[in-house]
C-alpha cells in the first residue's frame, strides 16, 4: 500500500468528479468534518450513553463528547505524525500532496466512529445479537444465508457506521453522506464481514467492519485506496494505516477521560486518580502546580491533559518509525501496546482499574440492564410486526411508527430486518426509554 493512493479524496457517489474542479475555503477532508459534524446522526450521539448515565446534577460524557474530543486527539496524532514525516524528507509534499491532510482525515473518521452504536453503548449491541442468538429472533435463520445470520447475531457499531455513510436510505440522498474514500476507510477498524471476524489473535479480525449489504461498497472503497488483501483471509483486508491512528485517539479518551468522569461522580478519590496519572505525565514535574491547585477537579484536568500529551507523541512516534510495518499490513498490534513498557504497565494498570470500579460500578450496571431491556423488547415489537405478511392492525400501526426513510421496497427476510434494526439502533436512549413505556402502556401520550 502506499499514501499516493490511500489518501484518496475521491467523493463516495461523486467518482467521477476531479477534486481540483473548484476552489474553496476547505479541503476535501475538510469538507467531510463539517459535513459530519452538521449531520442528524452525529447530534444524536448527543444523548447516547458513553458510560455512565445521562447526566443528573454532574455532567459526564456522552457518545457526542467522547466524539469531539477523540477528533481533536485524532488530529494532533495526524499532524505529529505529518511533521515527523516532514523532518525526515522536507520534499514530501511533492511525493504525497494530500499528507499534510492526514490530521484532518483522522479527525473526519474519529468524528465517525461512534456513528453506528446503538443506545446503551455496548449494552445495546448485546440486546440487538440477543434477540437473534437467544430471543425470538431464532426462528429467522432459516431464512437468511449463513453470511447475513453472522451480521444479525453479532450486531457491530462500527459496521453500522459504514452503513449510516453510504446507504441510500429511502427518500435521503442516494449518495449518503458522500465523504471521501479515505475518511471512510479510516473509520474501518476490522476490514472484514462478520462470518470471517471475531478470531483471537488477529488484530484485522478481532471484530468485522461491514455488514454483507455493504460487502460491495466496501469492495469499492478497497479497490480504489489499493487496500491489500488480508493474506489469512481472502475475502478480508488489511486495515487502512490510518486507522491504527483512530483507533489509538479512542483508546486514548476513553481509559484517561473515563477515570475524570469517575472522579466527577466520586467514584474514584482524586489520590487514586493521581496514582493512576502521574506516572504518564512524562518527565515534567507537576508536584508544585498540583499543590498550588485548591479544586481537586482542576488538578485532575491538568493531569489528563499531561497524560493525553504524553500518549499522544507515543503513538505518533510508533506510527512514524514503523510506517512501512503499517503500509504493509504487518503491524500486529494496536498503537497502544507498541509504547514503552512503563507507559504499557499503566495502562493495564488503569485497564484493570476501570472495569473493577468505573464499568461495573451500579450505576453502570442499572443502565446497562435496563437498556439491554428495552432494546430487546422494542425489537420484539418491530421486527415480527415488519415482516409479517398479514398485519394485524396493531402490526400495521407499529410499522407506522418506523420513519419513511428505513422503509425498504426490498421483500427478502435480511434487508427488512436490517430496516427495522437501521431504526432501532439510531434511537437515542430517551427516545428509546419513552417508545418503549409507550408501545407497552406504561405511559400514555398526553391527548392535548
Amino acid at each position: 500500500m502506499n499514501w499516493k493512493q490511500l489518501l484518496s479524496a475521491k467523493r463516495w457517489g461523486y467518482e467521477y468528479r476531479d477534486v481540483h474542479d473548484h476552489l474553496d475555503a476547505r479541503s476535501e477532508f475538510q469538507r467531510d468534518y463539517d459535513r459530519l459534524i452538521f449531520s442528524s446522526p452525529f447530534r444524536r450521539l448527543q444523548n447516547k450513553t458513553q458510560v455512565f448515565p445521562l447526566p443528573g446534577a454532574v455532567f459526564v460524557h456522552n457518545r457526542l463528547t467522547h466524539s469531539l474530543e477523540v477528533a481533536s486527539v485524532g488530529r494532533s496524532l495526524g499532524r505529529l505524525f505529518y511533521n515527523l514525516m516532514k523532518k525526515d524528507n522536507p520534499n514530501i509534499d511533492l511525493e504525497y500532496p494530500f499528507l499534510q491532510e492526514v490530521g484532518n482525515i483522522i479527525s473526519a473518521a474519529c468524528l465517525s466512529h461512534d456513528l453506528g452504536n446503538p443506545a446503551f453503548g455496548h449494552s445495546g449491541e448485546a440486546a440487538i445479537s440477543s434477540y437473534f442468538t437467544e430471543g425470538a429472533g431464532r426462528k429467522y435463520q432459516e431464512h437468511v444465508s449463513p453470511k447475513e445470520w453472522a451480521d444479525l447475531t453479532h450486531f457491530e457499531g462500527n459496521a453500522n457506521a459504514l452503513r449510516i455513510l453510504t446507504h441510500p436510505f429511502n427518500g435521503k440522498d442516494k449518495k449518503g453522506y458522500a465523504l471521501t474514500y479515505a475518511s471512510l476507510a479510516s473509520i474501518v477498524k476490522y476490514p472484514c464481514a462478520a462470518i470471517d471476524g471475531h478470531i483471537k489473535g488477529n488484530h484485522h479480525r478481532k471484530k468485522y467492519g461491514f455488514f454483507e449489504c455493504e460487502a460491495d461498497a466496501f469492495k469499492q472503497i478497497a479497490a480504489e485506496l489499493g487496500l491489500e488483501k488480508d493474506p489469512t483471509n481472502p475475502n478480508g483486508y488489511l486495515r487502512h494505516p490510518l486507522v491504527y491512528l483512530v483507533e489509538a485517539a479512542d483508546d486514548i479518551c476513553y481509559n484517561i477521560i473515563d477515570l475524570e468522569d469517575a472522579h466527577h461522580l466520586k467514584i474514584l478519590s482524586y489520590q487514586e486518580v493521581e496514582e493512576l496519572l502521574l506516572p504518564l505525565c512524562g518527565t515534567e514535574d507537576l508536584r508544585t502546580r498540583l499543590d498550588g491547585l485548591k479544586d481537586t477537579g482542576s488538578k485532575v484536568e491538568l493531569l489528563r491533559a499531561k497524560a493525553i500529551n504524553t500518549l499522544i507523541h507515543g503513538c505518533a512516534a510508533v506510527f512514524a518509525a514503523h510506517q512501512e510495518q503499517f503500509l504493509n499490513g504487518t503491524f500486529k498490534s494496536a498503537l497502544m501496546d507498541a509504547l514503552d513498557e512503563p507507559i504499557v504497565a499503566q495502562m493495564k494498570k488503569i485497564s484493570k482499574i476501570s472495569v473493577a470500579r468505573i464499568y461495573n460500578a451500579p450505576t453502570v450496571v442499572q443502565i446497562e440492564i435496563a437498556g439491554y431491556k428495552v432494546m430487546n423488547a422494542l425489537l420484539e415489537e418491530f421486527v415480527p410486526a415488519y415482516l409479517k405478511t398479514n398485519k394485524t392492525m396493531f402490526d400495521k400501526k407499529l410499522v407506522a411508527m418506523i420513519p419513511e426513510q428505513f422503509h425498504t421496497d426490498q421483500t427478502d427476510t435480511y434487508t427488512k430486518i436490517r430496516a427495522v434494526l437501521d431504526f432501532v439502533s439510531g434511537m437515542t436512549d430517551v427516545y428509546a426509554v419513552d417508545l418503549y413505556r409507550k408501545i407497552k402502556g406504561i405511559s400514555i401520550p398526553s391527548l392535548d
